[in-house]
């Protein structure tokens, strides 16, 4: 059987922080309890989520399962580093032919932040005309305690002597092969190339914090529902002033009550009766900007389609407006007058009706000839 993910079980991601992950156990328990649950499968899934609590909660095991997958010994792959002295398999290689598998090198820690993720909802008129919306988000950002240099008061920053501000060392291993020479972060300075003598005490030297802010949206006019709005910086902030990432919004549009849309295009459903239909007539039905004048030309069939030019959706990033399609429905009274019984039989009569025949009789009459 595959090893349980983990972080997929708890809904989180991979660098997801132990707050993140304690929330995510707390609400997915409350979930599946099988006192509150009820379902076939809500005990197994419980006992998945405390399995994967009880990993990820752990530094050391979420250290363990992040590197082999799983936390039982016996499946974990063996680390070739250990055969080597700890030189990873690059190394080897390094060693005997210059720069290991197409010359790695070891690279520095990221240091720019990374994009987010959020989500915001619109209305259709919203979607349509363009609007500003607030999102809340929790991220990394400068640390305003220190200007995100990451020094406290009276600290300062300065190249890290012990690798030469390169962020890397050379470090020899004996191996069974004998001595090895292999490249390695940096552990004075965290691979960063500088050390700082006295660390912001509220970003410990970093350069960002956890907050809570509201970040403004600009959903450009046009949008559809599932596309992404960036903004950009508003991502994780970097590691002492480095480059920020940006902020992913996911646009969703709310259903409306009457119009549907499709494309550019906007859909509503009117009815008519059938002297409307047979003469013709004008309908207001809802639109975007308030009710939308509607010619129905005379002779209108059941379902046929009357097209408003320009009255649909906004066309994103380019000129001009979709128009509004309107489906037409021809009502038939269910109930009657003896007067309008009267009038109905003397326009059917003046159209002809008694001398039609239906498909069936026509069958018959084709069967007898």
């Amino acid at each position: 059987m595959a090893p349980m993910d983990y972080y997929a079980v708890l809904g989180v991601g991979r660098e997801a922080t132990e707050d993140e992950i304690k929330r995510a156990f707390r609400r997915k328990a409350r979930e599946t309890h099988p006192d509150v649950a009820g379902h076939d499968g809500a005990e197994e899934a419980f006992k998945a989520i405390n399995e994967a609590y009880e990993v990820l909660s752990d530094p050391d095991k979420r250290r363990v399962y992040d590197r082999y997958g799983t936390v039982d010994p016996r499946a974990a792959a063996p680390d070739l580093g250990d055969l080597f002295g700890g030189a990873g398999l690059d190394d080897v290689f390094s060693a005997f032919f210059g720069g290991g598998f197409g010359g790695f090198t070891p690279q520095r820690p990221r240091t720019e932040g990374r994009d987010m993720t959020a989500a915001v909802t619109v209305t259709l008129e919203e979607a349509a005309a363009g609007a500003t919306k607030s999102v809340r988000v929790t991220r990394d950002a400068p640390c305003e305690a220190c200007g995100a240099t990451g020094a406290g008061e009276g600290g300062s920053a300065a190249t890290c002597m012990d690798c030469n501000g390169m962020g890397k060392r050379r470090v020899g291993r004996r191996t069974f092969l004998g001595m090895m020479e292999t490249v390695t972060a940096c552990p004075t300075c965290g691979a960063t190339g500088v050390v700082i003598d006295q660390p912001c005490a509220r970003c410990a030297g970093s350069g960002r914090a956890r907050v809570t802010q509201d970040i403004e949206v600009e959903v450009p006019g046009g949008v559809a529902d599932g596309m992404g709005v960036r903004v950009p910086g508003a991502g994780e902030a970097g590691i002492r002033g480095s480059a920020a990432g940006d902020l992913i919004v996911s646009v969703r549009v709310s259903p409306h009550e009457y119009l549907h849309r499709e494309g550019d295009d906007l859909h509503v459903r009117a009815s008519v009766t059938i002297s409307q239909a047979a003469l013709g007539t004008v309908l207001k039905v809802p639109g975007l900007e308030g009710e939308v004048s509607v010619e129905v030309p005379a002779g209108t069939q059941f379902g046929d389609l009357v097209r408003v030019r320009g009255e649909g959706m906004r066309r994103l990033r380019r000129p001009g407006r979709g128009d509004l399609v309107v489906h037409v429905a021809v009502e038939v009274p269910r109930k009657l007058s003896k007067r309008q019984r009267e009038l109905l039989g003397e326009l059917g009569e003046s159209l002809g009706d008694a001398q039609r025949t239906s498909p069936l009789q026509r069958l018959r009459e084709w069967l007898s000839a």
